[in-house]
């Protein structure tokens, strides 16, 4: 038996959770949001509107983008970006650390 939850942000709308933080390492990773959008097998659009969502929920920029030409565009997390996905991922962690604890504790009598 094993047990599983995901982490959101809510302001008045949902603002960050495990999709936009998946696809800022990526962009952290790839250096592009397209990139990043086609490593999760997810639309250039989709990955675009996640961002946008999220930014106007948190009234801040996520990422800085340049566009493409000669020597090609990219994208950048913000130091915004960086510190809620810094902040998001620790807490994450806390709480599956805290949840496996509370899991063996209560269901300890299944797990044997």
């Amino acid at each position: 038996m094993t047990y599983n939850f995901s982490v959101r942000l809510f302001t008045d709308d949902k603002c960050f959770g495990p999709g936009i933080a998946q696809l800022l390492h990526r962009v952290q990773e790839l250096h592009s949001l397209r990139a990043a959008a086609m490593d999760m097998n997810m639309a250039y659009s989709k990955a675009w509107t996640i961002v946008k969502s999220s930014e106007a929920a948190l009234n801040c920029k996520l990422l800085t983008s340049t566009t493409g030409g000669k020597g090609g565009g990219g994208a950048v997390l913000t130091d915004e970006a960086e510190k809620m996905l810094l902040a998001y991922d620790s807490f994450c962690e806390e709480m599956r650390q805290y949840g496996d604890r509370l899991f063996a504790e209560k269901f300890s009598f299944r797990l044997k």
